[in-house]
């Protein structure tokens, strides 16, 4: 286990901002594109887009094993969408969720044996008598009568400790490791302290059992209660995550005024947040840069000005070669998906993709393609495809 760090806890006086802006339609449903090269460590990988259809404000999208999707929208809904015969179908038996702010209704993903079970996880903000807080439950996706979806079973495996007040820095993504564990990205709630405090949950990554419980060698099991939930800690808002090839857990997450962060997760690092960044407080109070603090983990690559990351993906198929295991990363402000080849030494971004709206998430179907959501209402589902 990596040398844990604990820095002092800071006054929490600061007001965050984060921009939410909607998205504009885009009357073009078919776009030829190809990056060009403008520095010799880029790549110009071809693709084409093509708009398929449009939510109400999505946050998450997943594929079933017939290729049907599921997409979460903020307010509350969970659509069943078949892209071959264009319908949309509202999944009944979705939790009531506090909507507001950067809450709602957040991410979804398949158990790693829904063949057989069936289940699917679900996070979302839930209102309590302190303050509002990420959960997760886990339910049954019944799919027994096709014109009437819906989830059985719903049981509430896990919360954000503790429930403070606002409504932004859920970060609530997860992520079924190839060690079969749930794992969960949890924001600091714009609080800035719990990031530091190891008897919350807030502004940590952290590995459960697939009941929502610590998973074993965890890094602080032995402390018990949330504390053995953490695998690392010092995060901000962390708002993607996947696993490369090789098991390898990245994060992605909003930094401050500045330092937006893509980091490589080991066991029981602490990241720093907030004692260092490489941005600074919206109040334009500074705030250290890494390198200042060596026994803090320093981001892979950071981004000054932000990309606003909201979601990524690694790929792994074949119908775009030259992104083969780089990161893609979805930009909320800077309205692209980010191409970061994981493997060279730094870490770089080799891509750059104009998409001339924000973008909310990824997901890599079966066939190699990429969905792509945008951010807001009446937000375009987008398919990228090869030439």
């Amino acid at each position: 286990m990596n040398k844990l760090l604990i820095a002092p806890l800071l006054c929490s006086s600061f007001l965050l901002l984060l921009a939410c802006g909607s998205n504009n339609s885009n009357s073009k449903t078919l776009d030829q594109n190809t990056t060009q090269q403008t520095e010799n460590n880029k790549i110009a990988q071809s693709y084409q887009i093509e708009t398929i259809t449009a939510f109400n404000e999505p946050w998450a999208i997943t594929s079933l094993p017939d290729q049907r999707l599921l997409i979460t929208e903020r307010k509350g809904r969970l659509k069943l969408f078949d892209p071959k015969a264009k319908t949309t179908i509202n999944v009944l038996g979705v939790p009531n969720v506090s909507y507001g702010g950067q809450g709602g209704l957040g991410d979804l993903i398949l158990h790693p044996d829904f063949a057989k079970n069936h289940w699917i996880y679900l996070s979302y903000a839930e209102r309590g008598a302190s303050g509002d807080g990420a959960v997760i439950s886990r339910a049954t996706l019944d799919l027994a009568d096709p014109a009437q979806p819906k989830l059985v079973d719903v049981k509430r495996i896990w919360e954000q400790v503790p429930k403070v007040s606002g409504q932004g820095h859920y970060g609530h993504r997860m992520q079924f490791g190839p060690d079969a564990q749930l794992w969960v990205s949890s924001g600091e709630r714009q609080k800035f302290d719990p990031a530091q405090d190891l008897k919350s949950n807030l502004g940590k990554v952290l590995r459960l059992n697939d009941a929502g419980t610590p998973a074993k060698g965890n890094p602080f099991e032995q402390q018990g209660g949330v504390t053995a939930e953490i695998w690392s800690l010092g995060h901000r808002n962390p708002l993607g995550m996947a696993f490369d090839a090789q098991g390898q857990l990245w994060v992605v997450e909003m930094g401050p005024k500045g330092g937006d962060e893509l980091n490589r997760i080991l066991k029981g690092e602490n990241y720093g947040y907030p004692v260092v960044s490489n941005g600074d407080h919206y109040s334009g109070l500074p705030i250290p840069d890494h390198h200042t603090r060596p026994e803090f983990k320093a981001p892979e690559i950071d981004w000054t000005p932000v990309i606003s990351p909201s979601s990524l993906i690694i790929y792994s198929g074949k119908q775009f070669p030259l992104w083969k295991d780089k990161a893609l990363i979805g930009g909320l402000s800077s309205k692209s998906i980010v191409v970061v080849d994981l493997k060279s030494k730094p870490v770089r971004e080799v891509q750059r993709l104009d998409m001339k709206q924000r973008i909310r998430g990824l997901h890599q179907a079966q066939d190699g393609s990429i969905w792509v959501i945008e951010d807001g209402s009446r937000a375009k589902l987008l398919k990228l495809s090869a030439e």
